[in-house]
């Protein structure tokens, strides 16, 4: 008997992590799976769930509760509609369980915190294309993602159609 995986996915709502998102339910969750929406929001921010769950990031929060709350003014986040819409459809296809999770801080930081927090099995994320130099000095979360978590990572990247392929 095939054992239930939670597979976490970063997003940012970015084309790439939509990509993530895409890729993920095409070929990588199976019925009985739970998939976590895993949101970075910045440090900086001063909304009002940061204070109450700043260190341990929010509750996790069902995808319907999630799709119904104002989320720019509750978390700061600039939801897209694309997303939900994908995940809704294959919560009910292939009857796996999505949840979403917010922290504060920094994405590298936070997503290996996930990681062990939330038990994931695997991890999903986009990645942005930086070139060589601005990966260098700005630093690519996915990079240090991959080089310091315990689970499995898949790295999503845009082809030049519109279909991402893994790294």
């Amino acid at each position: 008997m095939a054992r239930y995986r939670t597979i976490g996915i970063g997003m940012d709502y970015s084309p790439t992590s939509k990509q993530a998102v895409q890729w993920t339910v095409d070929h990588l969750v199976r019925s009985g799976d739970t998939v976590i929406l895993i949101h970075v929001v910045s440090g900086k921010s001063d909304h009002g769930e940061k204070v109450l769950w700043g260190d341990s990031g929010s509750p996790l929060i069902p995808l319907y509760e999630f799709m119904e709350m104002n989320l720019r003014v509750r978390y700061g986040l600039n939801p897209d509609k694309e997303v939900f819409s994908i995940l809704d459809t294959a919560s009910r296809d292939k009857q796996i369980k999505v949840l979403a999770k917010v922290y504060w801080g920094d994405p590298r930081e936070k997503l290996c915190e996930a990681v062990a927090n939330l038990k994931l099995d695997s991890l999903v994320v986009g990645n942005r294309g930086l070139g060589p130099l601005k990966r260098t000095l700005l630093g690519s979360v996915s990079n240090y993602v991959v080089n310091n978590i315990t689970c499995p990572v898949t790295v999503v990247r845009a082809t030049s159609g519109s279909k991402p392929k893994p790294n």
